[in-house]
């Protein structure tokens, strides 16, 4: 029998979703393909309507050996395992003769855990376990989730948090979930035969389509204990992302709060003296705490120092006495053991990270505004370890087993995908050598007409922005510019503050435009009431920039403040560029500019999301027209028209507001 052709494939997988076939679609499939065939990697940038899902899902499942996807964000991991994979499957099952089988996988801490729910949570104060049904009273908000999660578990076939809506507060759900460190296992636990958390990875081992996210690809490179199935190849779906998730995984943090929590979770179960050392260098910690400024530390103060060989040496005693002492007179004492060796040992590891010093670390103080009930109540401070850099960790870890492909809209920065490869641990496309992956990458363009269907228009005449001055300039100039387009403003802003600064000057200034800030509903919430109504405008920050896809009329205007560097006492951006200075290169562009245009361009990515769409890209910084590296971030945006005439665009707005209106009768 002859193998069916991939264009036939991805024809019958368009068909099934209602698509329309792409040559970008069709460009990135066989390059896909030819990747996979050639055991080599690909970066392929693919914009927003290219169908990149099914450009990749198509070659991988057409291979036959198991693919792991993943993804930065649930509502793309859904649209895989609910909708893209279930038709895909069934429209190529009468070619490939076989009907490849899929599975989502996630963190332990996404299922319900049954030992917590009919045994109860280990509880910090109390010998044993406490009944958290019994605990909150039944009429609170709290009450309320606990007895609706619990009628849900006998329900409920996957335990997935993500399949309970609606959805319970984090605290709800901290009561009846653990994480990795935290569980028995399965061998152990009365549960072990009926865990969600077990059946979702069995159902990912036979699975021939794993869909997981960017955090557990992280996990399951970093820890060296695999969590994801063996796999031949890898794709990672808005790749943009996995620089940022994997550096969240590999960051350790310390607090007084969690130390503390340590020390009562451990108590209990060791002898007095044993615990008594921990209590004491965690006093001592504390103290050393309530003093901490933020910022970078180069060198480990003496005092920290001390504080925290103290945790680190405590911290291990208890490790060794916890796992050689036994009390029966502590209700379920496996639970409750398990839950403060994991505490403990989170402490002893980040302090030892600390104590050891790498320099390929980056040591920092923050502080938080105190919050009742949180882990910053004893101190608002918290000590933070990070690396340097993940390119190393990647290269080694990712592209050495396997097939690697890395999709998003936005991978190509100031023209190029050295910069994104780069951070990723690759040589410059092209280069050769014995140990370094062999990568090309590959942009399929997008379907829109940029040039017609979108402006970007630069704010010249603005005076440039400095750290936390007035920009009266710049809110007159999006107040006009918001009553020309007639709302339909998405407002995206540097910061949390500068977004809700206009937000209530703007809220004065013209009524008539209702506004929506982030932060004020759930994320979700804003999005549908933005798109709802024309003239509802939204501002928010960092998660807008590339979470937002309201296609149609709604959002005809995007308007970002300033460009959005890193703020320059950032301690990891900082210490980043410090050391590509060091080495050689040049340590804004490496970082700061590749931070700014990755934003930008996913920032930009709002305006167009249909061939219908029409609309103003407006960048209220003048150093987007006036700097050198202006021509740099242009480059890494659409190829829109591009105008710095203010009367232009207030005209171009008007007339977009009026088409949409008149369409609208």
């Amino acid at each position: 029998m002859t193998k069916p052709s991939l264009p036939d494939l991805l024809h019958a997988a368009v068909s099934a979703v209602g698509g329309t076939e792409r040559p970008g679609q069709v460009a990135m499939a066989e390059a896909v393909a030819e990747a996979i065939d050639d055991n080599s990697h690909l970066l392929v940038q693919a914009g927003t309507g290219t169908g990149k899902s099914l450009g990749y899902l198509v070659p991988a499942l057409a291979q036959g050996e198991r693919v792991v996807v993943a993804t930065a964000t649930l509502a793309l991991q859904r649209q895989l395992v609910e909708r893209d994979l279930p038709r895909t499957v069934d429209a190529l099952h009468p070619q490939l003769r076989r009907r490849p089988q899929f599975a989502m996988l996630k963190g332990r801490s996404n299922y319900l855990c049954l030992h917590r729910l009919h045994e109860g949570v280990p509880q910090d104060e109390e010998e044993g376990l406490f009944d958290p049904f019994e605990a909150a009273a039944p009429t609170s908000k709290l009450g309320q989730d606990l007895i609706r999660l619990r009628d849900w578990s006998d329900e409920t076939e996957t335990g997935d948090r993500d399949d309970l809506t609606p959805g319970v507060s984090d605290r709800a759900w901290a009561q009846v979930s653990v994480s990795s460190r935290e569980c028995l296992g399965a061998s152990k636990c009365a549960y072990g035969a009926e865990c969600f958390a077990e059946a979702a990875r069995e159902r990912a081992k036979l699975a021939d389509v794993v869909v997981t996210n960017h955090a557990l690809l992280a996990i399951d490179a970093i820890e060296g204990a695999p969590v994801l199935p063996e796999h031949e190849v890898l794709i990672v779906d808005e790749a943009h992302e996995l620089v940022s998730r994997v550096t969240g995984v590999a960051t350790g943090e310390l607090t007084p709060g969690q130390v503390n929590r340590a020390v009562r979770r451990s108590a209990k179960l060791v002898d007095e003296k044993v615990a008594d050392q921990l209590q004491t260098a965690a006093e001592g910690f504390e103290r050393v705490m309530e003093l901490a400024l933020p910022g970078r530390l180069e060198e480990i103060p003496e005092d920290l120092a001390y504080a925290l060989m103290a945790l680190r040496d405590a911290a291990r005693a208890v490790i060794t006495a916890l796992g050689s002492t036994r009390d029966r007179s502590v209700q379920d004492e496996d639970a409750v053991r398990k839950q403060a060796m994991a505490s403990v040992e989170t402490v002893h590891g980040v302090a030892e990270r600390i104590t050891q010093g790498s320099e390929y670390d980056v040591v920092w103080y923050e502080r938080h505004e105190p919050r009742g009930g949180s882990a910053y109540r004893h101190s608002g401070a918290s000590l933070q370890v990070a690396p340097l850099t993940v390119s190393g960790l990647l290269r080694e870890k990712l592209f050495t087993e396997r097939s690697v492909v890395l999709a998003s809209a936005t991978l190509k920065l100031g023209g190029d995908f050295n910069g994104v490869g780069a951070s990723l641990g690759l040589a410059p496309e092209g280069t050769t050598g014995d140990d370094l992956p062999v990568w090309k990458g590959i942009d399929v363009g997008s379907p829109f007409d940029y040039p017609r269907q979108g402006i970007l228009y630069v704010a010249k005449h603005l005076s440039r922005p400095a750290r936390d001055g007035d920009r009266g300039d710049m809110l007159d100039e999006l107040t006009e510019l918001m009553q020309a387009a007639g709302g339909r403003t998405l407002g995206l802003f540097s910061s949390m503050r500068a977004a809700q600064q206009a937000a209530e000057e703007l809220r004065t200034r013209i009524p008539e435009l209702p506004i929506l800030l982030q932060g004020e509903d759930t994320l979700g919430e804003l999005i549908k009431n933005f798109a709802a109504d024309p003239k509802t405008c939204l501002f928010g920050t960092l998660s807008l920039w590339q979470g937002v896809d309201v296609p149609g009329p709604s959002c005809q205007l995007v308007v970002m403040d300033k460009i959005p560097f890193p703020r320059p006492d950032d301690p990891l951006m900082s210490a980043r560029q410090k050391a590509v200075e060091e080495s050689g290169g040049n340590g804004f562009m490496a970082v700061a500019a590749t931070h700014a245009a990755l934003l930008m361009a996913q920032g930009a990515g709002r305006l167009v999301r249909a061939t219908g769409d029409r609309g103003v890209v407006a960048v209220l910084d003048p150093r987007l027209a006036t700097a050198r590296y202006g021509s740099y971030l242009k480059a890494s945006l659409p190829d829109f028209w591009y105008t710095t005439d203010r009367n232009q665009v207030r005209k171009s707005l008007a007339a977009i507001d009026a088409a949409s209106k008149a369409a609208s009768v």
